[in-house]
């Protein structure tokens, strides 16, 4: 550390200086909760700067997007600081490039396929976010024990957007020569499938320990002019492998698998690297995590102990950077890793959710308290990245949908959800899966939630296994209608009975009863129809959230003149007139509610 460094930033504890570079600093900290972090700090002149401040907030909106499959997390940062900066977690770990061309050489086939999996997993994860990388290369790929990591997302753009293709409105060059697409060497708009292009010549390089369209060395617009319009030389690619990688590199991007596929039908391997490569890197990470650092400048970075591991660790000499070693900073991806001379060291942090997030938290993305229009819930369990640790509820106007996602990050202050799967959908098969959650700590009770492009506040709620409002559970029957004669009344009635049970189950069922009539021209034909549903609740707040009910399959509960209803629900009791009244309001159409009276 040096005089004019600072010695916290935000919530994190600096250690010591890792580097610094046209942007600004790199430091090695700590979270309050002893996690390892990389802390990027700009450049004050920068910082003064408008337009690059947009620019930073920018990439860190990208990074926030795609940390978790296959990348790393943000934990934290403040565009809006004097000095912007950005906490990203760390791994270490060489790069491919490295690996290939210095250290092991070409990969064999089992580990290509499995980094070629590891890879389309990440990009599955980026491009689901709408992004497109737009760099992948050797280079930007890190291995770990546990799988690659992409990094390096300063030039990824949006995929609606991407109308550049390979350059920037000065004419300058985006990407890196022998590992474009041809759609990118020529300038055109890109789309995911470039991603998939690149991941062809990657998994190529590391099979054959060369780019199958030349190198910058031979000449960038000869290597750009094979990229468009030749094929690639494959020489000494395994034939167990031809198939796979000339499918990536089919000059039609529409004709390229995408990544969701591959990450689908492509076989890995476990373990995923040869034994002496895992070796290597297995012994330097145990080494690092029997080391002890402290703030001298230019530390090796070394993992605090884990939340799970509290056992006191002997004092050892700590490691440190000597004459000649290399500091290399991937820190626009979200990765550092500390290269010495013939040493390569890997390491991840395991974290433990804090106990203030664990729980059930809701909240109203649109509409009002009252009346809401779209609601999201989630609760919170324990975990590590990696683990399904949250179980959603969203529900909007017209549907009902249910999840689990994986943990990215966590530290004290927020928690951090990236891939997801659906497990309920009403209707049916018209969910998808959460996009990346990210939740804030503002109180003991009180979390800002985000998802995409959605925020809200979130409070904390019941968890038990019966949620449903003591008040609400019981039967009910719609009370009169004064603009009806009492002879009508008994023909048209809703009954509605709402059990007590968990978020998820269906609770509430509906009864309704209405005359027979002629489709065409509306007139009563005599008879009644007879219509039972039932209803997923997936809220239960200060309101009672329930999905579209759906048809009950029991025979003769639903009449084939029946009409379903298409709207969610919010529910709440009010006193009216000394009695109880429940209260149903639809959350498509924010007209007068549904008046329903205890029948006990």
């Amino acid at each position: 550390m040096k005089d004019e460094d600072p010695t916290q930033i935000g919530s994190f504890r600096l250690l010591g200086r890792l580097g610094s570079g046209g942007m600004g600093r790199v430091y090695l900290a700590r979270s309050a909760g002893g996690r390892t972090v990389a802390v990027k700090v700009v450049h004050a002149e920068l910082a003064a700067q408008d337009q690059f401040r947009r620019r930073f907030a920018r990439e860190v909106a990208v990074l926030e997007r795609v940390g978790g499959i296959g990348t790393a997390p943000v934990l934290d940062a403040d565009s809006d600081a004097e000095s912007p900066w950005v906490a990203i977690g760390y791994v270490a770990g060489p790069a491919l490039r490295t690996v290939v061309a210095e250290e092991y050489g070409p990969l064999p086939p089992a580990s290509v396929r499995s980094l070629a999996v590891g890879l389309a997993q990440a990009l599955a994860h980026i491009h689901a976010a709408g992004l497109v990388h737009r760099d992948l290369k050797p280079s930007n790929i890190l291995l770990t024990v546990d799988g690659p990591r992409i990094i390096d997302f300063g030039i990824a753009r949006a995929v609606d957007t991407v109308t550049d293709g390979g350059l920037t409105s000065t004419g300058a060059l985006v990407g890196s020569p022998g590992f474009m697409s041809p759609e990118q060497v020529r300038g055109e708009r890109l789309t995911p499938a470039s991603d998939i292009f690149c991941l062809g010549s990657v998994l190529a390089y590391a099979a054959t320990g060369r780019s199958p369209f030349g190198s910058a060395e031979s000449g960038v617009h000869a290597t750009m002019f094979r990229i468009a319009h030749e094929e690639p030389d494959l020489a000494g690619l395994p034939d167990e492998l031809a198939d796979l990688v000339r499918a990536c590199l089919h000059k039609d991007p529409a004709a390229r698998p995408t990544a969701a596929r591959l990450a689908a039908t492509v076989q890995a391997t476990d373990p995923w690297l040869p034994a002496g490569l895992l070796a290597h890197l297995g012994r330097h990470a145990a080494r690092l995590l029997d080391e002890e650092g402290d703030a001298t400048p230019l530390p090796t970075p070394v993992p605090a102990p884990s939340r799970r591991r509290r056992r006191t660790r002997p004092t050892k000499r700590p490691l440190l950077i000597g004459v000649g070693s290399t500091v290399a900073l991937a820190l626009a991806g979200g990765l550092v890793y500390v290269l010495e001379p013939g040493k390569r060291t890997t390491t991840t942090t395991e974290y433990e959710i804090p106990a203030a997030f664990q729980g059930a938290w809701e909240g109203i993305v649109t509409g009002t308290q009252e009346v809401p229009s779209e609601t999201a819930r989630i609760q919170i369990t324990d975990g590590k990245p990696g683990d399904k640790a949250a179980a959603y509820v969203t529900v909007t106007g017209d549907r009902l949908c249910m999840g689990r996602s994986t943990l990215v990050s966590a530290n004290e202050d927020k928690v951090v959800f990236g891939e997801s799967d659906v497990t309920t959908s009403v209707p049916a098969k018209q969910c998808t899966p959460a996009a990346h959650q990210t939740l804030t700590m503002r109180s003991p009770d009180v979390l800002q939630w985000r998802s995409g492009a959605a925020t809200a506040t979130f409070r904390k709620v019941k968890a038990a296994p019966e949620i449903v409002p003591t008040k609400m559970v019981g039967r009910w029957k719609q009370a009169p209608d004064p603009e009806l004669p009492a002879d009508q009344q008994d023909l048209r009635s809703i009954r509605i009975t709402i059990n007590q049970g968990p978020i998820g189950a269906s609770l509430v069922h509906i009864a309704e009863s209405y005359p027979k009539t002629d489709e065409k021209t509306g007139e009563e034909t005599g008879g009644t129809n007879n219509c039972a549903s039932t209803a997923v609740v997936g809220g239960a707040g200060n309101l009672l959230i329930i999905g579209p009910p759906t048809p009950d399959t029991a025979a003769g509960a639903w009449e084939p003149g029946c009409i379903e209803w298409s709207s969610s629900q919010s529910l709440r009791v009010e006193r009216v007139n000394g009695e109880d009244r429940l209260l149903m309001y639809g959350m498509i159409a924010q007209g007068e509610p549904g008046e329903y009276i205890k029948v006990d």
